[in-house]
């Protein structure tokens, strides 16, 4: 058991480096990472000025944070992207060490690539509407000074979530995308930007959830778990990764810089 995490899972989550893997990205998944670096910094920056932050943002509208409740009610979604997030907090013993809260991002089907379909999971019953059928992207753990430390996964009866294949969630990545004011102009802007910014580290992660999933049932990487282990609350964390805005981008600009030599 992780000691960092106050879980009672059978399998600790795969815990994996913040080593980005750049060798298959293109020049321009490149520069569009490093320009999302830049917005995540500028907007730490412009909030800062007047001693506000991504999370605070978010809660100044209600004068009490409830565990488990989402913050804004509701949840943030951009009908034209069909992107979803919303923010809570675990109680807090369930919580990660220094965890003040985390963020979790979503893609429902009117935003995902053409003909992306839930996996064939087993005895599995598909919510009636279709566009309930929404994914799970990634989780961003935030310390009490509202900065991101952490992404994680976590197994389907966490969030709700329809399942879909590692592969399907790494090209829905690029599609999230929150482009409107509401409730907070800098902090839609924000975590869009995060998405990007560190999306090697989500696709990293998304693979080892399957990897995690197969391993608690007894499987090969080759075959899908049964429905019950999707809802077993013995595993909830699956894949998890330290961060760090300003070594993110640093490794982007110098990634960037050796492709021009």
């Amino acid at each position: 058991m992780i000691s960092s995490m106050r879980l009672e899972q059978e399998i600790e989550p795969f815990r994996i480096p913040d080593q980005a893997d750049f060798a298959g990205m293109s020049d321009g998944d490149l520069e569009a990472m490093a320009e999302a670096g830049q917005e995540v910094v500028n907007i730490h920056r412009i909030l800062a000025k007047t001693g506000a932050n991504v999370v605070g943002e978010l809660l100044k509208d209600y004068p009490q944070f409830l565990e488990w409740d989402h913050y804004p009610k509701g949840d943030v979604y951009d009908r034209e992207t069909h992107a979803q997030y919303y923010y809570h907090a675990h109680v807090a013993d369930q919580r990660f060490e220094n965890e003040h809260g985390h963020f979790h991002t979503f893609l429902r089907p009117k935003g995902m690539p053409a003909g992306m379909t839930p996996a064939p999971v087993s005895d599995t019953t598909l919510p009636e509407n279709p566009d309930d059928h929404l994914s799970h992207l990634i989780a961003i753990s935030m310390t009490s000074t509202a900065l991101p430390f952490r992404l994680f996964t976590v197994n389907r009866w966490v969030t709700g979530e329809v399942w879909y294949s590692a592969a399907d969630v790494a090209a829905m990545i690029d599609r999230f995308e929150i482009d409107h004011t509401w409730p907070s102009w800098p902090v839609n802007r924000w975590i869009s930007a995060m998405v990007r910014l560190f999306k090697p580290q989500i696709v990293s992660l998304v693979r080892a959830r399957d990897v995690a999933v197969n391993k608690y049932a007894g499987l090969d990487d080759a075959a899908l778990p049964p429905d019950r282990i999707f809802e077993d609350r013995k595993l909830e964390v699956t894949s998890l990764m330290d961060i760090s805005i300003d070594d993110q981008v640093q490794a982007v600009a110098k990634e960037l810089l050796s492709r021009q030599n």
